[in-house]
């Protein structure tokens, strides 16, 4: 099935847009909105990504402690890997494209990852999602990496003509013309475009723009290889290595417990 991409991100936004709340930001609206293709795009396939168990446990109490029975079981020593495969999924296809198209324009290795990585913290928490991810990541990573992706939240906003990004024309329907990113987005993205890794940040937001396409599946096989030789796992697996983050990855492990 052909499925029209105009049609596609305009309906994704509409059902972002109905969610929107008085207090929210315009980021935090272009959140919303990635997050929400990001969740059509996955829909064509399986669930989302994180169920709810309703009302009942998984033992004698009232209130989930544990696996959630609706996702899948992680191994002892989580994996990079077994996170996209068991509790991001399908929808990580975002992510998966993203790195495909940068792997197909020739890019470095370590910028690949980065476009693979650009929205993991979507699989965190949606508000400064550059931020999240980009913790979450620190420890594992070089620091080019974790640092484009940083500041790719606030790059996506203004253009580079030197690199072909102009100003995404959805966000022109989305907030109307005119629009002025938070102080903060602004002070990110000057320093940033001085900053002497300012193109491999640049370069997530010109992989971003155009990955969402509902007709292509990447898998994450041909990525492996380059996680292996650029993300460095702990051995007690992601989660238990007792690193300042390890706790957000538990929460991904385990993201409907009561406590």
């Amino acid at each position: 099935m052909t499925i029209n991409r105009r049609r596609f991100m305009n309906n994704a936004a509409a059902i972002a847009a109905a969610g929107f709340t008085a207090g929210m930001t315009a980021s935090q609206k272009a959140d919303a909105i990635e997050d929400e293709m990001a969740r059509q795009l996955a829909k064509t396939r399986t669930l989302p990504w994180l169920c709810n168990v309703g009302e009942a446990g998984n033992g004698p109490g009232p209130f989930l402690q544990g696996t959630d029975p609706l996702l899948p079981n992680m191994p002892e020593k989580p994996t990079l890997l077994d996170f996209f495969e068991r509790r991001w999924g399908e929808n990580s296809q975002h992510l998966l494209q993203s790195a495909n198209l940068a792997l197909e324009s020739g890019l470095d290795e370590r910028q690949v990852l980065a476009c693979l990585l650009h929205d993991i913290g979507n699989r965190f928490i949606r508000t400064d999602h550059g931020y999240w991810g980009a913790q979450l990541i620190e420890p594992y990573v070089d620091e080019e990496i974790s640092w484009a992706i940083r500041y790719h939240q606030a790059l996506r906003f203004f253009p580079d003509e030197s690199v072909g990004y102009e100003y995404p024309e959805a966000y022109i329907g989305y907030f109307g013309e005119g629009y002025e990113p938070e102080p903060y987005i602004h002070a990110a993205y000057e320093y940033a475009r001085n900053h002497r890794w300012y193109m491999t940040s640049r370069l997530i937001t010109l992989n971003d723009l155009y990955s969402f396409d509902p007709n292509v599946e990447v898998t994450l096989d041909k990525f492996v290889d380059i996680i292996g030789r650029h993300f460095r796992t702990p051995e007690e697996g992601l989660g238990f290595d007792g690193s300042p983050v390890a706790h957000q990855w538990r929460t991904i492990i385990w993201p409907n417990n009561f406590l």
